[in-house]
């Protein structure tokens, strides 16, 4: 019969348990062990809200420069408009006379 991993993981942990109440040092070692798997999972959580997070503000920065370019280039083609519309009547007017 071959052995899965789970089954694996319950008969390495039995022998621990074992100890568990046996000896203070592994006693404190299964604790450390166990308190570092707690902050890992908890680091791996924070690093993956960074992430959403950082992901949500880059989107918010790209959505507000992209209504801001288009803000611009409104303004420029206005202004652009305008200064051809001043040199066609500059132009109609130095003629007229």
């Amino acid at each position: 019969m071959r052995k899965t991993a789970v089954t694996r993981r319950v008969n390495n942990a039995a022998p621990a348990a074992k100890l568990l109440g046996s000896d203070p040092t592994i006693k404190g070692v299964l604790w450390r062990l166990d308190r570092l798997e707690r902050q890992l999972r908890k680091l791996s959580e924070l690093v993956r809200d960074h992430a959403e997070d950082a992901d949500r503000l880059v989107r918010i920065v790209a959505e507000d420069r992209d209504v801001i370019r288009r803000e611009l280039l409104r303004k420029h083609q206005e202004t652009v408009r305008v200064r051809k519309h001043l040199r066609e009547v500059s132009a109609k007017v130095g003629l007229d006379r």
